[in-house]
């Protein structure tokens, strides 16, 4: 006993002595990037102070949705203790039925009904020939934001109550499981309805811009950077406000601590979750419709292809944290973009990650670790 005690001990501090190594390393690498960073800002000018900005804009706008759309995986994650891997289509279902309905305002009397409300799906109308964009047609924006958000609340609630409702004491990896078929049932649903394609949505030559100077450069600033900053912001602002200062919020924070003893004390445990999807799908709808408005294109796949950056800014947080999703995903999105100096654009994705797994190995249980749903 004694001799396998000795050996588990010096197992450990070969566990220690090696994660303190990569953090030594990772640091090493960290501070000798910086020193080429400001190397090339200060000395040999090959780094220009307009690309690092246009890079550190781009990556907050990147990083808000991220986080907006985190919120909501983050979540269900506190409530309901599962890792919901629908989530990316939860995006993409919203974004299209809200795009329908701003492609029907801004073309009303110009196509047809049907292919207005399916984004184009025959090839035959595009964004930009109907001008589409904040400045041009806010209410077909408005509209659409706001039915995206709709939207993505009616599946939500529709796939809980014919999926996961009855799954409700199951074990987590159960409704895993079940949510990954709800992905792949929701994302060859939109394919079909709405066809494989990828279409333009906003005509950008149309969309105003500014120029903010900067030392060598200007950075440039559109209408829809500053819709999508001030949407998100303004969502984020308002689940604090819920989540700190309503019953509602307070109910949510004591299920997600214990639901045993929240359930005892009369707190209607059903009815929160009910809301948890509710706003959770709300903010994910909002979230795909920014994110399609900010780009300017829309794909069948492209809520699948953000669900893994969405999961490493929740991780990164600290998962069941909303303030730990936003801070994550912006993280995330900054290191995406930041990471251009150094390496190519193809591996931004890989940096992302990578940056996940050091902050993890620093503080394992993510930045706002212990804050559950708060």
């Amino acid at each position: 006993m004694r001799v396998r005690m000795e050996l588990q001990t010096i197992d450990t501090r070969g566990q220690i002595t090696s994660q303190r190594l990569l953090i030594a390393g990772a640091a090493f690498i960290g501070v000798l990037m910086v020193l080429s960073l400001l190397w090339g800002l200060f000395v040999s000018g090959s780094i220009q102070f307009s690309r690092l900005g246009t890079l550190v804009w781009d990556g907050l706008m990147r990083g808000l949705v991220i986080g907006l759309a985190g919120i909501g995986l983050s979540m269900t994650y506190s409530i309901l203790n599962f890792a919901n891997f629908g989530h990316g289509d939860y995006i993409t279902s919203g974004a299209f039925v809200g795009w329908g309905v701003t492609y029907l305002i801004a073309g009303l009397g110009t196509a047809e009904l049907g292919e207005l409300l399916l984004v184009g799906a025959s090839g035959n109308v595009y964004g930009p020939q109907l001008g589409i964009g904040i400045t041009q047609t806010p209410v077909a924006v408005i509209l659409g934001l706001i039915v995206a958000s709709l939207a993505t609340i009616a599946v939500a609630l529709i796939v809980d109550r014919l999926v996961f409702k009855s799954m409700r004491d199951e074990e987590g990896i159960s409704l895993l499981i079940a949510s990954v078929g709800v992905a792949f049932a929701l994302r060859y649903l939109i394919a079909f309805v709405y066809t494989q394609s990828n279409r333009g949505t906003t005509n950008a030559s149309l969309v105003p811009d500014w120029s903010v100077p900067l030392v060598d450069g200007t950075l440039a600033v559109d209408a829809h950077d500053l819709t999508l900053l001030v949407a998100s912001v303004g969502l984020m602002l308002g689940v604090h406000v819920l989540m700190q200062r309503t019953k509602l919020g307070k109910a949510m924070r004591a299920m997600a601590d214990n639901e045993d003893l929240a359930l005892v004390t009369g707190i209607p445990t059903e009815s929160v979750v009910r809301w948890t999807w509710i706003i959770g799908g709300g903010l994910t709808g909002a979230a795909g419709y920014l994110l399609v408005l900010w780009r300017g294109t829309l794909t069948f796949n492209f809520g699948w292809l953000l669900l893994l950056l969405i999961f490493a800014a929740v991780i990164l947080g600290g998962i069941g944290s909303i303030y730990g999703a936003i801070l994550g995903g912006l993280v995330i999105g900054l290191t995406m973009t930041l990471s251009q100096i150094w390496i190519p654009t193809d591996f931004a994705r890989a940096a992302a990650f990578g940056i996940m797994i050091l902050i993890l190995l620093v503080r394992p249980e993510g930045l706002f670790a212990g804050r559950s749903t708060a």
